[in-house]
Order: C-alpha cells, then sequence, then structure tokens
C-alpha cells in the first residue's frame, strides 16, 4: 500500500513538477515497485503510476457525492 506522500509524488512526477531531493529515496522506491521510471534527466508515470492517479481521482469523486 502507499503512503500519502508516495501518492503525491506520483502526482507530482504526472505533472512534470520536481520534486525535493530529499525525496529520492521514495521515488527510488517508486522505480522498483514499478510505478516511475526514469528516462534519462527525467521521471515517467508507468502504466501501474498512472493507475495510482486515475484511482486516487476515483476516490476524490466518490467522497464528493457523499
Amino acid at each position: 500500500m502507499l503512503s500519502d506522500e508516495q501518492i503525491a509524488i506520483i502526482s507530482d512526477i504526472g505533472q512534470s513538477i520536481a520534486f525535493a531531493d530529499d525525496k529520492q529515496g521514495q521515488v527510488d522506491d517508486l522505480i522498483i515497485e514499478g510505478y516511475v521510471v526514469k528516462n534519462g534527466d527525467l521521471y515517467e508515470l508507468t502504466p501501474k503510476g498512472e493507475k495510482v492517479l486515475t484511482d486516487q481521482a476515483a476516490t476524490v469523486a466518490e467522497k464528493a457525492h457523499e
């Protein structure tokens, strides 16, 4: 299960927002777990990482309708 902080990092990467250097260890974990890949100097989401954002958006939408 991903932590809120890891989901935030995935979201930042998905929006091409840079993350703080102190998050590098968590980014490395996300790479190992298959959520993120490094392409040169850039980080990109894998389909698995994109699914996390889709699921997160669906959860927020469900809570808005409660």
